[in-house]
């Protein structure tokens, strides 16, 4: 089977779902004291706005060390968005928590449902059904299906079905593919969320589904493992595929919007390049989406249909939000909480949790996985919270469109031969920039170049590759600034707002001034100390600086001004 680094990918999420859950148990959720210097985040509602001031443009241009992330007092979290966990933690805005059983569990035997007994998966105990959702509150649900211990043995007996495996685990798993295994589970499936009416329910976010295989994550493993078996073919396993999610999609019918597919395009599969765009396929049968490693920001889902990103020629990724799975109802997932965790070991986290951030928002999530003391929420809080209040945010809405600059190697599309893009990819492997409604343009005397200054190589795992932060200009070749273009969309947007800034992350090295300039106006001149550090300049704009049909501005350097590396760019309106 394919594997990253010599570890199964699905091993890898697994283990750091283990790990997730072992640190649950042992540690507070409560945030502790943080680093910032206004005030630690209080607790309060999920509509919260910003727990931190924002850091404004003073008098035309304030400059400030490091990242800001700061957002304008109003700005509230997006409907249907929010950190998610397996306990609730509201000082940190994780009020979704998490109600987890075992097929087994909740049906020992054909028929009704056992609404009392207790049951585990995966290491875990679950408390009964009934009290676990006596517990008031926004949860999320996994129900535990396909291992040999988690599913009933009538299931087994009835359907004559062989078990297959082990799992990195120790755990042998059901063909759920099986049309007599999948009918019982639909049918139970039926029975608890529409009968019981559980997916009408408002405090139910979301399913994951279909509740297979390790840790009830769609991987390939099982698959796999039938297919070396002689027991599964493509024809057999396509056959069940093609009705699966509509079958989920129907049974939940107005409610199918709380559906999240636990797999992944182009996944670690036996059958090629015909199970590629299987998660687009169940996207586009009503559900939401879900992946389970952004840590590895860099890696896998830089050209990712189901999400609707791809890799254009020039390197950069676009994401198409026009489409359903980006309407605002139903979830597009990422879990972000493994980074001296899970087996993983990083020795600078904030790098870590800043690359994988931006990296769900790159593909438009609106709902993250967290544990707040391994995904740093006390050391890093307003980042977490500029998170918190950007997800699920869309041109119209967001108060802010940003582009992280950068080159960086997708090791998964390294090979020539992998992938769809026939030879067009021309920087392949390597991906520019992160960007969310804001673009770098490269055009004469504004192309932005690879900078070496802050370079980072296999951050967690091999296949992470390289990555350089920052892109830089070339005065000596003559290309002495860089050129931003916003989303049509958020411009508009922004038409009649009142004092835009633009903010500008900066390498403070070198000498000479830069401007932000926008159509024929242009900002004091920011001055360079030489002093090594990262610097964010926050530069206020006129009030109508960008509307339907103005949507550029350029970063320009002065006359005689040595080369200037700039790794963050944000327009944030009020």
């Amino acid at each position: 089977m394919t594997t990253i680094s010599g570890t199964n990918t699905t091993a890898m999420r697994g283990f750091r779902r283990a790990a997730a859950v072992i640190g649950i148990l042992s540690i507070s959720l409560t945030a502790c004291a943080t680093s910032a210097p206004e005030a630690e985040p209080a607790a309060g509602s999920a509509g919260e706005g910003p727990q931190f001031e924002f850091l404004d443009a003073g008098d035309g241009v304030a400059i400030r060390t490091g990242d800001d992330w700061s957002l304008p007092a109003g700005v509230t979290p997006a409907s249907n968005s929010g950190f998610f966990s397996e306990e609730a933690s509201t000082s940190d805005h994780v009020f979704t928590r998490s109600v987890d059983v075992s097929w087994r569990q909740i049906q020992p035997e054909a028929g009704e449902l056992d609404r009392t007994s207790s049951g585990e998966a995966q290491g875990m105990s679950f408390a009964s059904l009934d009290d676990q959702l006596a517990e008031q509150g926004p949860f999320w649900m996994r129900i535990f299906a396909s291992g040999e211990t988690w599913a009933p043995d009538w299931v087994v007996e009835d359907c004559g079905v062989s078990t297959y495996g082990p799992d990195y685990d120790g755990q042998r798993h059901l063909p759920i593919w099986d049309e007599c295994v999948w009918g019982h589970l639909m049918d139970t499936y039926e029975t608890l969320f529409v009968d019981g009416g559980l997916a009408a329910d408002p405090q139910l976010a979301f399913v994951y589904v279909p509740g297979a295989f390790t840790w009830a994550e769609f991987d390939y493993e099982m698959i796999t493992a039938a297919v070396d078996a002689g027991d599964l073919d493509l024809k057999t396993y396509l056959s069940w595929y093609d009705h699966a999610w509509t079958d989920l999609a129907d049974l939940f019918g107005d409610n199918a919007n709380k559906l999240v597919f636990t797999g992944e395009d182009y996944p670690w599969g036996p059958f090629g390049a015909d199970d590629d765009l299987l998660a687009k396929q169940a996207v586009e049968a009503g559900l939401g989406i879900r992946t389970g490693i952004t840590e590895l920001s860099n890696f896998h889902l830089s050209e990712a249909p189901a999400y609707g990103s791809r890799v254009l020629p020039n390197g950069h990724m676009v994401l198409d939000d026009t489409l359903p799975v980006h309407d605002g109802t139903r979830i597009v997932a990422t879990e972000n909480e493994c980074y001296n965790d899970c087996g993983y070991e990083t020795d600078d986290p904030y790098y870590a949790v800043r690359q994988s951030n931006l990296k769900a928002l790159q593909l438009h999530t609106n709902w993250i996985y967290v544990v707040p003391e391994p995904s740093y929420f006390a050391e890093y809080p307003e980042h977490w919270d500029w998170v918190r209040l950007s997800m699920g945010q869309t041109a119209e809405t967001s108060a802010d469109a940003w582009a992280a600059l950068r080159d960086a190697e997708d090791m998964y599309w390294a090979g020539d031969e992998a992938g769809p893009f026939d030879g067009e990819w021309e920087t392949r492997p390597w991906v520019r920039n992160l960007e969310r409604w804001l673009v770098q343009v490269d055009e004469p005397g504004s192309v932005a170049h690879r900078s070496d200054v802050d370079v980072h190589t296999e951050v967690f795992e091999p296949d992470n590759g390289e990555a350089h932060e920052g892109l830089a200009t070339d005065v000596a070749g003559g290309d002495t600034g860089f050129v931003f273009e916003l989303d049509a969309r958020f411009a508009a947007a922004s038409s009649g707002s009142s004092d835009p800034v633009v903010k500008v992350t900066y390498l403070d090295e070198g000498t000479g001034t830069f401007t932000v300039d926008v159509g024929d106006w242009s900002s004091p001149e920011i001055e360079r100390t030489g002093d090594g550090q990262w610097k964010t300049a926050t530069v206020a704009l006129p009030d109508d600086a960008f509307d339907a049909d103005n949507t550029r501005f350029r970063v320009s350097l002065s006359d005689a001004a040595d080369d200037l590396t700039v790794r963050f760019v944000r327009v944030v309106r009020a």
